[in-house]
């Protein structure tokens, strides 16, 4: 992909990762001998049209300067937050809005996303002048769960899947119309799940781009397996 606009990408990598049931957080379990965080943040510098990593950490990280990550010339660390939009935030105050109008956010532990899925996502952003997401249409019934009074989830209504989609990442923004919108946000009490919520909540416009279902978050113990068969057959593809 040919574009002379360049970008900068966000990854958030504060979180503790409790549901991977490790005693470290989930950014460094391996694969292929490689941190989940490497190959995440290698895959977004090997793209032609992203120039930097800012890696958003916690205070208390003791793994990152053990890491080849640390020494990289293309590579920013800023301190996290307690939630993600505090870390996203704490990454847009360093960019440089005139130099990189545009930035990417990147969840941490979302390893298998192909460079055909972020040139399609930064193609349709600059051809339509405003944001979007990578996401993948619902395909599954959806079911609305209640809590039952002996602790037992039981089903309230089916959902309608038709307009439904998951929600991926690079989520992709120009650099000030997403700091004003999460700081609008956080200034109006509002819950921010990710960067589109935060548009959504500014009333901005905001793009739904079909990606990948390769593009899986790491999450469980058993994601692990699936995202090495995805890393090992995107190597042997390209």
């Amino acid at each position: 992909m040919e574009s002379a606009q360049k970008f900068i990408a966000i990854v958030p990598a504060a979180g503790v990762g409790k549901r991977m049931q490790a005693n470290f957080p989930k950014q460094y379990l391996r694969i292929n001998d490689e941190t989940i965080l490497h190959h995440t943040v290698m895959k977004l510098l090997s793209h032609p049209l992203i120039n930097q990593v800012i890696i958003a950490l916690s205070p208390d990280d003791e793994y990152f300067a053990e890491s080849q990550l640390a020494h990289h010339k293309n590579i920013i660390r800023v301190s996290g937050g307690t939630e993600r939009v505090n870390s996203v935030l704490n990454g847009l105050k360093v960019v440089d809005g005139n130099e990189y109008p545009w930035v990417l956010v990147h969840d941490a532990a979302r390893p298998c996303v192909s460079h055909e899925d972020i040139d399609k996502l930064i193609h349709q952003c600059l051809i339509n002048n405003h944001g979007g997401i990578l996401a993948t249409p619902v395909r599954d019934t959806m079911k609305r769960g209640i809590d039952a009074v002996n602790g037992l989830t039981t089903i309230e209504h089916t959902v309608e899947r038709e307009q439904l989609w998951h929600a991926l990442t690079p989520q992709c923004y120009k650099t000030d119309e997403l700091t004003f919108a999460i700081e609008h946000a956080q200034k109006n009490g509002l819950k921010i799940t990710d960067e589109a919520s935060a548009i959504e909540e500014a009333n901005l416009p905001s793009l739904l781009v079909s990606g990948s279902s390769e593009n899986i978050k790491i999450t469980h113990p058993d994601d692990l397996a699936l995202a090495e068969f995805y890393i090992n057959k995107q190597a042997n593809n390209s």
